[in-house]
């Protein structure tokens, strides 16, 4: 290894990674070391305009230590999981070089260097937003951009995998399938793209923050849970889900809202009986959640056909896809009808694509308070200030990407320390 200053120099590279809602949901494993799922399931990619996590990896000989901060503060790397995306990435590193800075990188090199990384998420980290799918995505394929790994993306996929399971999904954007695998060393399960984010490029996704804390119950322990004692989770798994997979690949590729759906909400469903099925049972969603689900069931049955699908992962945050944006608009004031925000701001209550605002009619809250009551609901007279923190307007996202500007970087370019530490 040479440079310029021999030992001063300090390799970086960023990059950024959506974060992915399963569809068809990852829950339990059948080798916890390795994060094989009993099942197949199916995500879709958010915009990481929205939801992502920016990562930045360096490495110098200047480094003492493998480090990690993560918004802003300092986590240790022991975990196992990390270690694993660590020695996977080193292990398939190539040679490098820098001329203008006189980097030289040899393959074998790259075992003696230390690393450190700086993550920062662009939303509640622990929440049930599949912060930490986000998160080891985006290491694998920083660490793999830095290091010269030139494996395809399912390969890198796998790597992510053993990090986070649903970390594989957000190597792809728009929908994702992970393949499960029947391979005892876990090659062969791995993420695959189903379609890409412009195939259905109609769909307005809402997500509505219910709480932004920690979760009581890790989606790690609770699936060792579920596994162990929810006779439920072996039967979906072996008979249900296999058929609702082909099912949902079908609705995908034919852009079939209805069937999309259906699929959506009653695979969310299950999960959630599963996770009640579990002993001592576990509970995602509150009050909020099921009143969320009420007021989207009701209008799906005035309507006569779907025109909005729910999905809750391992928290108590709906996700909502509306089939096209002007159901997306009906649904945003319904749901303000009934939620509206504690602050005046109502631009500081929505989050992405705050167009939808204007396009729904509400600029001020009082806009808001003059809203009709959904004709069909039944409870007008009730509703649940400031019970939803925020809202995010999304819609389909693409996959990971290096980010070239070095002022969006995490760590300064001459120290390695996260910039303002």
């Amino acid at each position: 290894m040479a440079s310029e200053e021999e030992g001063q120099w300090v390799l970086m590279a960023t990059g950024r990674s959506p974060t992915n809602i399963a569809v068809i949901k990852y829950w339990g494993k059948r080798d916890e070391a390795l994060i094989l799922p009993v099942n197949d399931s199916i995500s879709v990619t958010l915009d990481p305009d929205h939801l992502s996590a920016t990562t930045t990896v360096a490495v110098s000989p200047s480094f003492s230590a493998d480090r990690m901060w993560l918004n802003g503060k300092e986590i240790s790397l022991s975990g196992g999981r990390f270690q694993s995306c660590l020695r996977e990435i080193r292990k398939r590193a190539r040679d490098f070089e820098d001329e203008k800075k006189g980097i030289k990188i040899k393959k074998e090199d790259w075992e003696k260097l230390h690393v450190h990384i700086a993550s920062y998420n662009n939303f509640p980290t622990a929440a049930g937003l599949a912060s930490s799918a986000a998160g080891f995505a985006c290491l694998v394929f920083t660490l793999g951009k830095l290091m010269n790994v030139k494996e395809d993306y399912g390969e890198l996929s796998s790597i992510a995998r053993q990090g986070s399971g649903s970390a594989c999904r957000s190597i792809y954007g728009g929908f994702v399938k992970w393949c499960m695998g029947k391979k005892d060393d876990g090659s062969d399960s791995i993420a695959v793209q189903l379609a890409d984010e412009a195939h259905w490029k109609d769909l307005v996704i809402i997500i509505a923050v219910v709480s932004s804390k920690q979760k009581e119950t890790s989606s790690t322990s609770g699936m060792r849970d579920s596994v162990e004692t929810s006779p439920l989770l072996q039967y979906r798994a072996q008979t249900v889900v296999p058929s609702r997979v082909l099912k949902m690949e079908e609705a995908i590729k034919n852009h079939d809202f209805e069937l999309f759906a259906k699929l959506t909400c009653a695979d969310s469903n299950q999960f959630h009986a599963v996770c009640l099925d579990t002993s001592p049972p576990i509970f995602y969603m509150n009050d909020t959640s099921h009143r969320i689900i009420g007021l989207v069931e009701k209008w799906n049955h005035s309507e006569g056909c779907p025109q909005v699908a729910y999905t809750f992962d391992a928290g108590p945050n709906a996700v909502l896809i509306a089939w096209d944006r002007k159901t997306a608009v009906l649904l945003l004031q319904k749901l303000l009808y009934y939620f509206p925000p504690q602050d005046k701001d109502l631009s500081s209550y929505l989050v992405g694509d705050k167009s939808i605002l204007s396009d729904a009619g509400l600029h001020s809250i009082e806009d808001v308070e003059a809203l009709p009551a959904p004709p069909e609901m039944k409870m007008h007279d009730q509703k649940f200030k400031g019970d939803v923190s925020y809202f995010i307007c999304s819609r389909l996202g693409a996959g990971p990407k290096a980010v070239a500007d070095e002022s969006q970087a995490l760590l300064d370019s001459v120290t390695g320390i996260p910039k303002g530490v």
